[in-house]
């Protein structure tokens, strides 16, 4: 065991696992639905399964496995968990929407006006997450942290 207390947290590093496991599996996941690999995915926001969804009910469900599922951290937990996937199916995925609203527009402006062309940046698309993306997300959190407590870590 290190003596650097940070590297004794089981909460941090299987929370980090859980995301970092939920962003990789976005690459082969889109490959499986369109098609095509797209190595960018490994390091954007958005996607199947939702890595920001499984950060935090990773971190919740590890913080009532290791400290107790009647504590205040644990409440702390599942409030920023909620809050966080609340905003990764709302508000996220309505700002991805107008952003996929804004770009036709301009392409709809740029095809019938030239000076349109000063607005090349195309703004991004796929900012939050389906509920089912979410859902997945929170799944693979949860599975990861059970998987790991199962193996006595």
């Amino acid at each position: 065991m290190s003596s650097i207390p940070i590297f004794n947290n089981p909460v941090l590093w299987i929370s980090l696992g859980a995301w970092a496991l939920a962003q990789a599996l976005k690459t082969p996941i889109h490959y499986l639905r369109a098609g095509k690999w797209d190595w960018s995915l490994l390091l954007r926001a958005g996607g199947m399964p939702s890595s920001h969804s499984a950060l935090v009910a990773s971190t919740a469900h590890a913080v009532g496995l290791y400290h107790g599922f009647n504590t205040p951290l644990f409440a702390v937990a599942v409030i920023l968990a909620m809050i966080v996937i609340y905003d990764a199916t709302g508000v996220r995925r309505q700002a991805g929407k107008h952003a996929e609203r804004i770009n036709a527009i301009i392409k709809d402006l740029r095809s019938g006006r030239p000076h349109w062309h000063a607005m090349e940046e195309q703004l991004k698309e796929v900012l939050g997450h389906t509920p089912l993306e979410a859902l997945a997300g929170t799944l693979l959190g949860v599975g990861v942290v059970q998987l790991v407590w199962w193996l006595g870590w």
